[in-house]
């Protein structure tokens, strides 16, 4: 894995599991070492990631895309694009960037578990496993994966299935996680529950 892709990922993890302070010295560090480089497709990566962290949605969206313009392969670009306009509530066109991500850069297991994630926000958890299960395939290790298809699986009345995927994200979660692996447990619990009071 390149430096550059590395540092994404670990910023990545950073943003979903909450530790804010280390993907603010992440995305600062890659802003640096791009600017070192001369790299402008990462300048103004990191520079979005950054506006996401300030909270500036709408400036994140004009980096993410002079990040497409010099890089039209940056599928992280499009999916971060793309999470901005769910976040500024514009759900429908967001599902385009997504795409776009997918069609330039299929390896990036990322964008379909954010894709997966968006539509079974919406309420598609049907369509939404299809995407989990993509990102699966490419990153077999991806616990918050298993966590959202777990999610799904419940939504759906799998119940059986839901506990086992939530099951499998409890034993890759990082133990200083703590309070995901907490919400985890809990959920867990609830489904034990009413697996029993079904049967």
């Amino acid at each position: 894995m390149s430096e550059s892709r590395d540092l994404r990922k670990r910023l990545d993890e950073a943003i979903t599991y909450g530790n804010f302070e280390l993907a603010r010295s992440l995305a600062l560090g890659g802003l640096r070492q791009s600017q070192r480089e001369g790299l402008l497709g990462e300048i103004e990566y990191f520079k979005g990631q950054i506006e996401i962290l300030n909270g500036n949605h709408y400036e994140a969206i004009r980096h993410f895309d002079l990040a497409i313009q010099y890089n039209p392969r940056d599928g992280a670009a499009f999916n971060d694009r793309a999470l901005c306009m769910v976040e500024l509530g514009i759900i429908e066109e967001a599902f385009y960037y997504f795409d776009k991500g997918i069609e330039v850069e299929p390896d990036y297991a990322t964008i379909y578990h954010n894709k997966g994630w968006l539509l079974n926000k919406i309420g598609r958890p049907r369509e939404a496993i299809e995407y989990f299960k993509k990102a699966l395939a490419l990153e077999p290790e991806r616990a918050v994966t298993y966590e959202n298809l777990g999610n799904a699986l419940a939504k759906l009345a799998d119940y059986q299935g839901a506990l086992s995927t939530y099951q499998k994200a409890l034993d890759l979660l990082r133990s200083d996680y703590s309070e995901i692996r907490e919400q985890i447990a809990t959920e867990i619990e609830m489904l034990k529950m009413k697996l029993q009071y079904l049967s």
